[in-house]
């Protein structure tokens, strides 16, 4: 494994704070005593504690090919602007519906504009919805992803539980879209809800037949299958996301990442628990998390760990709940600061879905766990931090606290010599003002990884938009006078730059002399993408998953 510039570590002196200090003294393999200067035993690796874990939601969907164009159940009509219906896809179609329709198309019931809707479930033979296309000239993949997903929101008791897909328009490249924004919106966060015993609610899953032409059945159900895989992900990612706080939580999220791990040779997770972080001097990750009862961990997921080479190393900021600690958020809307663990959801996502879809390269992804409140033991505006890097960082807000752990994350995935590393993080409110929540930010330090990350985002319809890393930033966030770096800028302006060039600091180098330079990194900024995403038709609420399907194609090129 090629060099990787690791500084020193260096006792901090401090006449105080005796605990502060004793924290910031840890090396990474031992832990030095206060003001002794000698060593401890490195003590056994402590037993996890974890509690049981909580409802999983099901997904009701299942997805069927057909090489014919026989209707079973209601059938589901894309359309665009101006269509009359060829008789090829209403094969099979009672009269009287077919009648139906053609009165709706000729009296302007429905005109086929994109994300037009029409339910047909009347009293004769056969029922349908008719789902508008927009124009012709406007059809791409996103569309027809976006009709799918309002095709799923449209679905009724009244339509049955059977479905037949017709679509004229479509190649097959195009059915895979519209039967992967099916599954997307096939999902819905209702474990909390109370049922009565009496409820004779129909759980049963939809059974979803696409026509198609006899060659493409085999390649399109082999597709289906694979995104059906990462969907799976996506919706892993999405219940981690509007899991309540008080059961997701560091050690909770370990515990589901280490229960799925076992039903999968191929896949392992350990755990780094605040104890061993605070043995190996991870000072980030152990100052955002020592205020809360619920303590800080990181969690490791190595896909395929056993083969050679450099694979990506992907790092997630997971604060399961965030408070603002000292430096306190104020109330409305805090309840939504559950979503601030997105990144972390996002790379246990992802690693889901390379494993079910069979991805047989090497992966790992890094998740790095705390809860920031408010304590007598917290840290403080005003504190200086060592990290594992063997950086200092100045704590002016506690609210910033998802660079702090992230700045141990990204030393951590170093070790593994990566060919890149990308993190994901709800990291800043500046993000959200700059690009709403219709793109995640994304910086870079290597051209064809930036280039690579968006191209990947749009074939997914999941928009990662360039920003600008300027050294001006990396100035300002290293401009301290106590410390290496701070983690927070000057004033309000570029928030969103700044955080990502506070980033920079802590994304490793290799090589030595002339030929050290750092590794390719990037940051994706999912402060606006990952909940709240009101215009995304593939979510019905709560969090998106936003990325993890943008990494499956980055990373498999799928």
């Amino acid at each position: 494994m090629p060099s990787m510039k690791v500084e020193p570590k260096k006792a901090i002196q401090c006449p105080s704070a005796p605990l502060h200090c004793w924290l910031f003294r840890c090396s990474r393999r031992s832990l030095w005593k206060d003001g002794t200067g000698e060593k401890t035993e490195q003590k056994p690796r402590p037993r996890i504690e974890v509690p049981p874990l909580g409802p999983q939601p099901g997904i009701n969907m299942r997805i069927e090919i057909s090489p014919s164009n026989t209707l079973h159940g209601t059938l589901i009509l894309p359309l665009t602007q101006g269509d009359d219906v060829a008789d090829a896809s209403l094969t099979g179609v009672p009269s009287a519906l077919k009648a139906q329709i053609a009165n709706a198309l000729s009296e302007g019931d429905f005109k086929g504009k994109k994300g037009e809707i029409l339910s047909l479930v009347g009293t004769g033979e056969g029922r349908a919805l008719l789902v508008g296309l927009g124009k012709t000239k406007d059809l791409n993949r996103d569309v027809w992803r976006e009709i799918g997903a309002k095709a799923t929101a449209a679905m009724k008791p009244s339509h049955g539980k059977e479905f037949t897909v017709a679509a004229e328009d479509g190649d097959m490249h195009d059915l895979a879209a519209m039967a992967e924004g099916m599954m997307l919106r096939d999902y819905s966060y209702d474990v909390y809800l109370t049922k009565d015993d009496d409820d004779d609610e129909d759980d049963s899953e939809a059974v979803v037949r696409f026509a198609c032409e006899d060659e493409d059945t085999e390649p399109l159900a082999a597709t289906v299958k694979r995104m059906a895989s990462v969907v799976k992900g996506v919706h892993r990612s999405r219940d981690l996301g509007n899991c309540p706080p008080n059961d997701l939580y560091p050690m909770a999220y370990a515990r589901q990442a280490m229960e799925y791990a076992e039903g999968f040779e191929r896949l392992n997770v350990s755990v780094i628990t605040y104890e061993e972080a605070l043995e190996r001097g991870m000072g980030g990750l152990v100052a955002v998390g020592m205020g809360s009862s619920r303590k800080p961990c990181m969690v490791i997921f190595e896909l395929n760990a056993h083969i050679t080479g450099r694979a990506p190393v992907i790092v997630g900021k997971g604060i399961t709940f965030d408070t603002g600690g000292i430096s306190i958020k104020p109330s409305p809307s805090m309840d939504e600061m559950k979503y601030d663990m997105g990144g972390s959801s996002v790379v246990f996502g992802l690693m889901q879905a390379l494993t079910e879809s069979g991805w047989e390269g090497k992966v790992t992804g890094i998740a790095c766990m705390a809860e920031n409140m408010p304590a007598a033991n917290a840290q403080r505006p005003g504190d200086v931090i060592r990290t594992y890097s063997g950086k200092t960082i100045e704590v002016l807000n506690t609210d910033a606290e998802g660079r702090l752990v992230l700045s141990d994350g990204l030393w951590k995935a170093g070790e593994y010599d990566p060919e890149y590393i990308i993190d994901l993080a709800t990291l800043t409110g500046a993000c959200v003002v700059a690009l709403g929540h219709e793109a995640s930010g994304l910086w870079s330090n290597d051209d064809d990884l930036r280039s690579r990350i968006h191209e990947a985002g749009n074939a997914v319809g999941e928009l990662a938009w360039p920003m600008p890393l300027l050294p001006a930033f990396e100035k300002e966030m290293t401009d301290s006078k106590i410390a290496d770096t701070r983690n927070l800028g000057a004033g309000r302006w570029g928030g969103a730059n700044t955080a990502a060039a506070f980033l920079k600091q802590f994304v490793p180098s290799r090589g030595e002399g002339d030929d050290e330079e750092q590794i390719p990194w990037a940051h994706l900024d999912i402060a606006g993408t990952y909940w709240g995403a009101k215009t995304n038709a593939t979510v019905k609420h709560g969090a998106t998953g936003v990325h993890v399907r943008t990494l499956h194609r980055l990373i498999t090129g799928e």
